[in-house]
């Protein structure tokens, strides 16, 4: 039987073996999905001035939220608020998808020569294109209704690095977890959208109870938020021993999941 190594050094060269091919079904998905509609790939841009339009909305004018830190416009609780989805949508995209991404793909199961370790960075690389996507919507926007954004946005990427990392991790686990056990999919749904309110997107954690922002640090999208929002729109340096604190929890999760799915798969084809 063949065996896999879960070393995250093998890890790394895999992902270097298997760039241009990563590279290859990057674009082909994203290509794949708006292929056949009358706006195509402009879809990718309309989406998130959607979402932007209807959040804003609902939450600025119906509900009349405020941020503590900002002037209290419209048009800044918007960038603020458009800025946490950027992470959310994120995350939220490849762990929804990853516990059916091994079956959506069962053919490539019983090759043997294709890397099926590959797959969930396919995933986080689409997810990753439309969040690039949303920062230029973002960053036109701004530039309308706002002005220059702070030199600090040439810091998106670092901070982004720990929750690109941390999510592929969590889709390395559940993509291999989703073969062997199917309700996964509809559990991680539910947890997907409760997340979205726990985590400091529609509101800032100095906004919560004393007593309750410890607990929402816990929450593994809480530290990404802020981090990006502060690059992005207040103009701040994120604190760095918090930084290298959640890249080196990201980088742990990122190495437990790819473990987790080298060890795993060698069952793949018996169950699929």
């Amino acid at each position: 039987m063949q065996t896999f190594s879960a070393s995250p050094v093998e890890m790394v060269l895999g992902l270097m073996r298997h760039r241009a091919l990563i590279r290859t079904l990057i674009w082909r998905e994203v290509m794949g999905r708006y292929r056949g509609s009358v706006f195509g790939l402009l879809w990718s841009f309309v989406h998130p001035v959607l979402m932007l339009g209807v959040y804003t909305f609902v939450f600025s004018v119906v509900f009349k939220a405020r941020w503590t830190q900002a002037t209290g416009s419209r048009a800044e609780f918007a960038m603020v608020l458009f800025a946490g989805l950027l992470v959310f949508n994120l995350f939220a995209e490849c762990v929804n998808r990853a516990p059916g991404l091994i079956l959506e793909n069962a053919n490539y199961v019983k090759r043997v020569v294709f890397p099926l370790e590959i797959l969930p960075w396919v995933s986080v690389g689409v997810a990753v294109f439309h969040c690039l996507v949303g920062t230029l919507v973002w960053l036109v926007f701004h530039l309308a209704l706002i002005g220059s954004p702070h030199p600090t946005l040439l810091l998106f990427p670092l901070a982004l690095l720990p929750m690109i990392l941390l999510t592929t991790g969590c889709a390395l686990f559940l993509s291999a977890l989703g073969v062997y056990l199917r309700d996964v999919g509809q559990f991680i749904g539910v947890l997907t959208t409760t997340l979205m309110f726990l985590s400091p997107i529609f509101y800032p954690v100095s906004a919560l109870p004393q007593e309750f922002q410890p607990l929402f640090m816990l929450n593994p999208l809480t530290v990404s938020v802020e981090q990006l929002r502060e690059v992005m729109y207040f103009g701040a340096v994120p604190d760095a021993a918090r930084y290298l604190a959640h890249l080196g929890i990201s980088c742990l999760v990122l190495a437990g999941g790819f473990a987790w799915f080298q060890r795993t798969r060698k069952g793949f084809a018996d169950v699929l």
